[in-house]
């Protein structure tokens, strides 16, 4: 299998000229952790097309999202990078803080970032288990945290929790994924259920207003860097289970999260989007 190097090249050639550049988003911020390849730059493109400035998070790889950043800026869409471990809470606080004060404002937060250690359960160490339950579902816990006193005090906000199928239906060898993923299901409706009752304890639940939404966007197999490792013979049994016939496309998840952010979206909170092809249904 061949998975595109440049994260851009099925966004560009799926997307109508029309659909480009649209204002929906402008004036408003948005931090995607794990921003800067697969799931996460193609969202980051996205909302950056729909008007909105883009904070980049990242782990290690300073070098690899000030290259995105810079092709970002040959089309004219703006952003910032912000280094950090999602797994360690006060870096989630320090990032969420640096984006605050560099742009003014925060309005959306995208956790997409999220690691794998892939091995049974009889083999699975303690460290195996806790590293990726602290990236996956930890440390979207303590991003929110740390910005939903500012979008409580701003009156809005998004938050969106990237999933995987693999939290509705497990899968050998991944158990310590399959739980992170699952959790964000859970942590999804409370925090939807909390920012609103916080809007409403501080006045400013209005009928009006865009109020703060948290949704869960869950998708299935997708072409990034992530399958790369799985055997061509394993991928076509798995295009085999997907009623469509193929995997997805990073774009198609960031579609969806545009949506879920834009303003006529404050109806959807607490809710979780399927984007698999069909594979769970």
């Amino acid at each position: 299998m061949s998975l595109s190097a440049n994260p851009f090249e099925s966004i560009s050639s799926s997307q109508p000229e029309s659909a480009i550049h649209r204002p929906r988003l402008r004036g408003r911020v948005a931090f995607v952790t794990g921003g800067a390849r697969g799931i996460g730059a193609a969202i980051c493109h996205s909302l950056a097309e729909q008007g909105a400035s883009v904070a980049v998070g990242y782990a290690h790889d300073r070098e690899n999202a000030e290259a995105f950043l810079s092709q970002l800026a040959l089309e004219h869409l703006s952003g910032s990078v912000h280094g950090g471990n999602i797994g360690v809470a006060e870096d989630c606080r320090r990032t969420v803080g640096e984006v605050i004060e560099q742009h003014g404002r925060l309005d959306i937060l995208v956790n997409n970032a999220g690691i794998t250690i892939d091995k049974t359960v009889l083999k699975m160490t303690d460290e195996d288990w806790n590293n990726v339950i602290a990236v996956n579902l930890s440390g979207a816990f303590f991003m929110s945290q740390a910005v939903l006193p500012h979008m409580i005090e701003r009156g809005s906000g998004r938050i969106v929790n990237i999933s995987s199928i693999v939290g509705e239906i497990g899968n050998i060898g991944q158990a310590n994924y399959a739980a992170s993923k699952s959790g964000l299901f859970g942590l999804t409706k409370t925090l939807a259920r909390e920012a609103a009752f916080q809007l409403r304890r501080a006045g400013k639940l209005e009928e009006n207003g865009i109020g703060i939404t948290v949704n869960t966007v869950s998708p299935g197999f997708i072409a990034t860097e992530m399958l790369e490792h799985i055997p061509e013979k394993v991928l076509e049994g798995i295009k085999e289970k997907i009623p469509v016939a193929r995997l997805g496309r990073p774009d198609e998840v960031a579609r969806v999260v545009h949506f879920l952010v834009a303003d006529q979206s404050s109806f959807i909170t607490g809710a979780t989007w399927d984007v698999n092809g069909g594979m769970e249904m």
